[in-house]
């Protein structure tokens, strides 16, 4: 079939129905049926839209004809219901013979479905037979005496009895037809590898689903209110369902899960009927013992449904999923085994990943953990995850936190996904624990390394400024008492005292600068002072908020070197135009954080001083966060532990 002539065909068929369903609500309303006959005409209207939608999308494909035509037949035949007295008798005589009109379209979609074409060259009989069958019934049933409300005209004696006879034998035919196509829904779903093709048959055949599920429902209308009326409820889902599920299918086959809804429905379809077989049964039997209208009755075939439900659902699901939907219970199967296997030491909680694409069989599906305090996501082995894309990924929470991410790779629906994600939660919790203990324990060692040769550094230092200032002023000074001993002149004497004080001076003066940098003398004061005092000689406006009491002198240390590194960084290499400083006494812990609006883009780099300072701040018990995204200033923020 043409684009052209799908889209036309599709057109005429939407026009048609529409004209129908005008013609129709006349009718109805004139009849007082117009209840009825609005469900009817929601059915076909629905059932026209959707064929001429799919013919949009899918042009050529005869999907979207067939779609419209299972919209026209049934409101053709309603119409012609609200019509019946009206009619010419020849008309009169064709209606009876149109109710086959119901099957055609549906068992024509079943054997053009997805692709438009047969499942092979012997199908065209079947095709075919599906046209001619109601046909020909339709031709017979017109020698029917019956369908002739005013007498059937005469006819030469052989044509009518065989006729009717002919049409009679149409019924089989009619039922081997409508097997023969679901055969071929059958027949195409194993012959086809495509996974797209596979999915889109499993849509048609979940809305085909909803015909048994309409007789479940006439069963229970009759069961409990003794009439038929929610039957009319079931054929409008039907009606509407599968023209639907059928759009979906071409249109949007991974919409949703359709192996999980194929599974779901079918599991709950079989405890519905097991189910109301019980009820049944206990209904039955209660209501020869105490009378049909007993409540004893009713409340014990409830009592007795409601402890069948569960152990009854855990029968069912099980086969169910083996048999329609193996890839779930297989990775559910895997992370059980793999929680198992690890309790036991047969296996590393690591491992999952490799257990789950071997599981899905999907070599890239990869599995993310968010280390505590971190944005971005690593590998079981710490390293970054790399690029990950937003629709592929479906985070991994544990009470609310988010602890990971499964990103899907070229398998596995994202109701998949989002169930597995649930399941392996606590194998992701104990992998990324691991995983920020094993950096953790690295950190420990690479610090304890950089702290001794930080300490060796500052002893070199210390050794160089007491060789070069201090110990050179007191030789001196030691050289100057050695000539006073000699007796000079008074006047050299003089000189020589004068030269010893001022070399005194200096050497007291060096001695400080050097104490100063193993303890900041401006800290005798307090931490605030000291940090006021310290931001005085900065050449950028300032802020400084300090709130604390009490403070051990370790930490006021500690604290007093985080501002004065991270103040420093910010005038020499950030160029701030203002720089905030915030100091608070939390109780348990000292938070300290320095903000700046600079260029940002600072990194802890080995052997920088930010790298110093976080040792410094580790030493200490605390932890040092940086955050400074390009251009858009720096925050460095330290949390240090405090009992005052």
């Amino acid at each position: 079939m043409t684009a052209r002539g799908s889209a036309v065909l599709s057109y005429l068929l939407l026009s048609a129905t529409a004209l129908l369903a005008v013609a129709g609500i006349v009718l109805a309303v004139s009849r007082q049926a117009a209840g009825y006959f609005a469900v009817e005409a929601a059915i076909g209207l629905v059932s026209s839209l959707l064929g001429w939608f799919v013919t949009r999308r899918r042009p050529g494909n005869p999907v979207g004809p067939l779609l419209a035509l299972l919209g026209f037949c049934p409101m053709l035949m309603a119409v012609s219901d609200m019509a019946v007295g009206s009619l010419p008798p020849l008309v009169e005589a064709i209606r009876t013979g149109i109710w086959m009109l119901w099957y055609v379209p549906p068992a024509l979609l079943l054997l053009y479905f997805p692709d438009g074409l047969l499942p092979g060259p012997r199908w065209r009989w079947v095709s075919r037979g599906l046209i001619a069958v109601p046909a020909v019934f339709v031709v017979g049933a017109v020698f029917d005496p019956a369908a002739w409300p005013s007498g059937p005209p005469e006819v030469p004696w052989p044509i009518g009895p065989v006729a009717l006879g002919v049409a009679l034998a149409m019924l089989p035919l009619l039922l081997g037809l409508l097997v023969a196509s679901a055969v071929s829904m059958v027949v195409r779903y194993r012959r086809t590898t495509d996974p797209v093709g596979r999915a889109r048959i499993k849509w048609l055949a979940l809305g085909a689903g909803l015909l048994p599920g309409t007789l479940l429902l006439c069963w229970f209308s009759y069961l409990l209110r003794g009439d038929s009326d929610l039957v009319m409820v079931g054929l409008t889902v039907t009606g509407v369902g599968i023209p639907a599920a059928a759009t979906v299918a071409m249109l949007r086959h991974d919409l949703y899960d359709v192996d999980r809804a194929l599974s779901a429905t079918i599991t709950y379809g079989l405890i519905t009927t097991g189910l109301l077989a019980v009820y049944t049964v206990v209904a039955f039997a209660g209501g020869r013992l105490l009378g049909s209208d007993s409540a004893t009755t009713a409340a014990a075939a409830t009592a007795v449904c409601a402890v069948l439900l569960a152990p009854l659902r855990r029968r069912i699901q099980a086969p169910v999923d083996r048999r329609l939907y193996p890839v779930r219970r297989a990775a559910l199967a895997a992370v059980d085994r793999l929680r198992v296997d690890a309790r036991d030491g047969r296996a590393r909680p690591e491992q999952l990943a490799e257990v789950l694409r071997g599981a899905l069989r999907d070599p890239a599906l990869r599995v993310g953990y968010r280390l505590p305090g971190a944005d971005e996501l690593v590998g079981a082995d710490g390293g970054p995850l790399g690029a990950v894309p937003a629709a592929d990924t479906v985070p991994v929470r544990l009470r609310g936190e988010e602890i990971g991410a499964l990103v899907r790779g070229t398998t596995g629906s994202r109701e998949l996904m989002r169930e597995l994600a649930d399941a392996i939660a606590f194998p992701v919790e104990v992998v990324r624990l691991r995983i920020d203990l094993a950096r953790a324990l690295r950190d420990v060692e690479s610090s304890r390394a950089r702290l001794l040769q930080a300490a060796y550094a500052e002893r070199r230092r210390l050794e160089r400024d007491l060789h070069d200032g201090a110990q050179q002023r007191l030789v001196s000074l030691g050289l100057a008492f050695r000539l006073a001993q000699r007796r000079p002149a008074p006047g050299e004497l003089d000189g020589l005292l004068d030269h010893a004080v001022a070399e005194l001076g200096t050497a007291v003066a060096e001695l400080r600068r050097i104490a100063n940098g193993l303890r900041p003398s401006s800290l005798d004061d307090g931490l605030a002072a000291a940090l006021r005092g310290l931001v005085d000689t900065v050449p950028v406006p300032v802020t400084v908020s300090v709130e604390v009491a009490g403070v051990p002198e370790d930490v006021a240390i500690t604290a007093y070197y985080v501002v004065s590194e991270a103040v420093a960084n910010a005038v020499k290499h950030a160029a701030a135009g203002h720089i905030d400083v915030r100091v608070h006494d939390g109780g348990a812990r000292l938070r300290v954080e320095v903000a700046d609006d600079g260029r940002g883009g600072a990194v802890q780099a080995p052997g920088s001083g930010l790298s110093g300072l976080a040792d410094r701040v580790a030493a200490a018990g605390g932890t040092l966060r940086l955050v400074s995204p390009a251009g858009r200033g720096t925050r460095i923020a330290a949390e240090l532990p405090c009992a005052s």
